[in-house]
């Protein structure tokens, strides 16, 4: 087999009822097959102590934090050490982000800036990055950086309610 740059099938994130938070898929093409292929490896992951795991051909990395299931997929030629370096560099990347710790409702907080990182890692399943902070370098811009016509409405509704909060305290 040729090498391709091509490596990821797909990361997803899933919560503890092995409902998707987040993801990208690079192969599939329904939504029916995505969560048919994700119950499937939620029910086999879910109890499971083991980092790697092959289903229907794909070779598959994962980590469960608290209450969410993070997984890298790539076909049966890929390189496990790889698709490890990638799942890292993921969780690595929301943890730095998620301060307060990684769960779900902090994750979904945040979702905006861990959606930019899952696209700063892969990008159409080539991977781009497997450094977390280099990532989280490029995710991150301070509020006070961007001019406030820049801004979205919910920046500025954020950063007046940060703001409410210092002087209250």
């Amino acid at each position: 087999m040729e090498p391709s740059l091509y490596i990821i099938k797909g990361i997803i994130l899933l919560d503890n009822d092995g409902n998707r938070i987040m993801g990208k898929y690079y192969d599939y093409s329904s939504a029916k097959e995505k969560g048919e292929f994700e119950k499937k490896l939620f029910n086999k992951t879910y109890k499971a102590n083991g980092e790697i795991i092959m289903i229907d051909g794909l070779t598959i990395v994962y980590r469960s934090i608290v209450d969410l299931h993070f997984y890298v997929i790539g076909s049966t030629n890929e390189n496990e050490v790889i698709l490890v370096s990638v799942l890292n560099c993921f969780y690595d990347t929301i943890s730095m982000i998620l301060k307060r710790g990684v769960e779900k409702k902090s994750l979904i907080e945040y979702m905006d800036t861990c959606t930019l990182a899952l696209d700063e890692i892969c990008d159409s399943g080539i991977i781009l990055e497997i450094d977390p902070m280099a990532v989280l370098h490029r995710v991150s811009i301070r509020d006070n950086d961007l001019p406030l016509g820049e801004q979205t409405l919910f920046d500025v509704f954020k950063m007046a309610k940060d703001q409410l909060k210092s002087n209250f305290r």
